[in-house]
């Protein structure tokens, strides 16, 4: 009989992290997964137990990131998928927002992925397998969203990272995915979940009626379900050749093509002054 994976699923007390560990359980995996207050994620889910195993985690801090590796591990007793989910929503242009904030949201979204994955490989490596989700936006591939440059940004870094990790890890068995959500109908963009500038420029009417679309249009009204997320997510964790780039939802293969076809068109556009250059 097969022994269930043990999955490590960060910011699982919402959202698409709380869908798929909710699936994830389901079918009998076993799952430590972390959050900034368990007795939500214990209100949700249940107390720990053989199948279960609740982390209270501060992701920026790396000691704490280390400690609940080590704790998830020796409940376990193995790890073998990691979900990089845990992040939030950053509104607001580049001139809006301060230094704190961008950064902010850069040690979240970013470094806080990164201290993971630096305290996650050293088991990986000495099992010699594994896999390494990245849950990154289709705001990581195209970045055309007034107001959003800074959140963009940090998406783009984990994809830039995450394609590195696939060749750094590959001779070790490991593999990685960066995954590219659209709007999945989750509590994302409520309160909690996203930010706006702390001192907001009216002349950005672009960014601003951008900004109250996402807050009264879109939320509650996005086209994706998450548990057929989680579904994915389970079904590509057992592929032995799977994607270093996963794009989820009919609206983020729409803003790929887009972001393509723009691309295309402004290289072929330049493409003499970007030829010109040969010595």
């Amino acid at each position: 009989m097969e022994t269930k994976k043990v999955w490590l699923v960060t910011g699982a007390s919402k959202g698409l992290g709380l869908a798929l560990v909710k699936k994830l359980l389901k079918e009998g995996f076993r799952v430590a997964a972390t959050t900034r207050n368990t007795q939500s994620l214990i209100g949700e889910l249940g107390q720990p137990s053989e199948t279960f195993l609740p982390l209270e985690v501060k992701l920026t801090d790396n000691d704490d990131v280390k400690k609940a590796i080590e704790k998830s591990i020796a409940h376990f007793g193995q790890l073998d998928v990691v979900v990089n989910n845990a992040g939030y929503g950053q509104i607001g242009t580049l001139e809006e927002l301060t230094d704190e904030e961008a950064r902010t949201n850069f040690d979240v979204n970013v470094f806080g992925v990164l201290n993971v994955i630096r305290n996650v490989m050293p088991y990986l490596r000495k099992q010699q397998s594994g896999y390494i989700f990245n849950i990154a936006s289709v705001g990581g591939y195209f970045g055309g969203f007034p107001g959003w440059g800074v959140y963009c940004a940090t998406k783009f870094a984990m994809a830039g990272f995450t394609e590195s990790l696939a060749d750094e890890i590959r001779e070790f068995g490991v593999k990685a995915t960066v995954v590219y959500p659209g709007y999945f109908r989750t509590d994302f963009l409520n309160q909690g979940s996203i930010r706006t500038p702390q001192q907001p420029i009216a002349e950005y009417e672009a960014a601003r009626k951008l900004e109250q679309a996402h807050l009264d249009d879109i939320n509650g009204n996005q086209a994706n379900d998450p548990d057929k997320a989680a579904d994915v997510l389970i079904a590509i964790s057992k592929e032995n050749n799977p994607p270093v780039h996963l794009f989820l939802g009919n609206d983020a293969y729409e803003m790929y093509k887009k972001k393509n076809e723009l691309i295309a068109k402004d290289v072929e556009q330049w493409k003499a002054l970007t030829v010109s250059t040969a010595i």
